[in-house]
């Protein structure tokens, strides 16, 4: 996540997974919640830069990427998994 520290990106993390999970009706545990989170927002932030999209800084902006990144992350897993 651009622009917040370390812990603060794990709790950020977190919360995106968890808000992702209530999106997407899924069922996971805290540390998958943070995983999802923080890889979204690491997704979504690459998909936004090879777009020449200059993604937003600041903990609510990435908050919001981190959520949508890992809502694409659960759509994916659950395409490839067959169960979309």
């Amino acid at each position: 996540m651009e622009g917040v520290g370390w812990i603060m990106t794990i709790i950020l993390g977190g919360l995106a997974g968890w808000v992702a999970e209530k999106i997407m009706r899924a069922e996971h545990g805290l540390l998958t919640n943070i995983i999802l989170g923080i890889l979204g927002a690491v997704v979504l932030n690459w998909i936004l830069r090879a777009l020449n999209v200059i993604p937003p800084g600041g903990w609510i902006a990435q908050s919001i990427i981190a959520i949508i990144g890992a809502c694409i992350l659960i759509f994916a897993w659950r395409a490839i998994r067959g169960r979309a």
